[in-house]
């Protein structure tokens, strides 16, 4: 059965165009995708984001348990409300989620995990914080809102109280703040900056509104796509799943392989970083017209990659992807589309930040 946030009736009175999402009946645009995108990119943007699962752990050995179950070292949460970035594996080193955690007290975390992932993840948590007498809660009372773009923020503060104002305005990057009953963080997934706002079911449909009138444009997921892949962002299913490790989604950066920690996966992680020639993540451009697609084959001299996460840039005018191809592949390599093999470039990404491309035009 189809799950409905409680912005679905706000979405439809919009005149959003609904899909299926992961089992969730979810708004891909309220019209213009790309107008959303831009939206976003030039002011501000919101995304409901409900259907993403928040869960609560506590217990005395919570530190201790997030060593074992995350590749990222949870030791860099020293103050209430930082947030850290990583993911989960199995024992073959495999990504079983990416998601956040917050610090909120030495006996309290509380993780943000993907949609689509909700009940693998839970079973997993679950299951390993067993041994540890961690307590796990899903917390389905609560809704989600992201507010991103350049002006997001100052249009996320003109609504709060001035206390609240006060503590909101002054987190960082991957902080978060409570106040006015919401639970706000300076995380995102456009690459422009922003907050992600908890907020209980009751309360989510008042803040959509409040949000709107202030000047925030609703946007879908169709958008949300562009600007994360443009960010250089990962999607999990598309990106990664449970055969692929972080280092063969660029995720290396998440991996703290830290003295005396025996986190889920790390034995495999250690030989495939010392053994080498795994498959690489790499960003590419297509100059020629056309759009790179997720299952295209990427010709390379090293052998057949293929095609990831692929769509048309809004910002850039141009096709942009994500590849995975053996290791060593760089320069300018081919991708089949349809038949024809099409010059597709090596860069680095993210594609674009704040605003602005970060890749060479020829």
């Amino acid at each position: 059965m189809t799950q409905k946030t409680v912005l679905n009736e706000t979405h439809r009175a919009l005149g959003a165009k609904m899909v299926d999402f992961g089992g969730w009946d979810m708004p891909i645009s309220y019209g213009s995708q790309i107008e959303e995108h831009h939206a976003v990119r030039r002011d501000a943007g919101m995304f409901d984001v409900s259907h993403m699962t928040v869960v609560d752990l506590r217990g005395t050995r919570c530190r201790e348990f997030l060593r074992h179950l995350l590749a990222n070292s949870i030791d860099k949460l020293k103050v209430s409300g930082k947030a850290l970035y990583s993911c989960m594996l199995n024992e073959q080193g495999g990504v079983i989620d990416d998601l956040i955690v917050y610090f909120m007290a030495e006996d309290f975390f509380r993780v943000v995990v993907n949609a689509s992932t909700r009940d693998k993840d839970l079973a997993w948590i679950e299951k390993q914080a067993q041994t540890f007498d961690v307590k796990v809660t899903e917390r389905p009372d609560f809704a989600m809102i992201a507010v991103q773009g350049p002006n997001a923020r100052d249009k996320v503060l003109g609504l709060l109280t001035p206390e609240t104002r006060a503590k909101a305005a002054k987190i960082g990057k991957f902080v978060a703040a409570e106040g006015d009953g919401l639970f706000i963080a300076r995380t995102g997934y456009t690459g422009e900056d922003g907050f992600e706002i908890i907020v209980p079911e009751a309360q989510a449909v008042a803040l959509w509104n409040k949000l709107k009138e202030a000047g925030v444009a609703p946007a879908g997921l169709g958008a949300r796509d562009t600007l994360r892949l443009e960010a250089g962002m990962n999607l999990y299913g598309q990106d990664m799943d449970e055969t692929i490790t972080p280092w063969e989604a660029n995720l290396g950066w998440t991996v703290a392989l830290d003295e005396g920690r025996a986190f889920i996966g790390r034995g495999v992680l250690e030989k495939q970083k010392t053994d080498g020639g795994h498959r690489v993540m790499v960003g590419v451009v297509m100059d020629d017209k056309g759009v790179l697609r997720h299952g295209q084959r990427v010709v390379t001299p090293n052998g057949d990659g293929e095609i990831l996460s692929g769509s048309f840039s809004p910002t850039l005018g141009k096709s942009i992807a994500f590849a995975r191809v053996p290791a060593g592949a760089s320069g300018t390599l081919q991708a089949d589309i349809r038949g024809k093999l099409v010059p597709v470039r090596v860069v680095k990404y993210p594609f674009v930040r704040d605003g602005r491309s970060q890749i060479e035009m020829p």
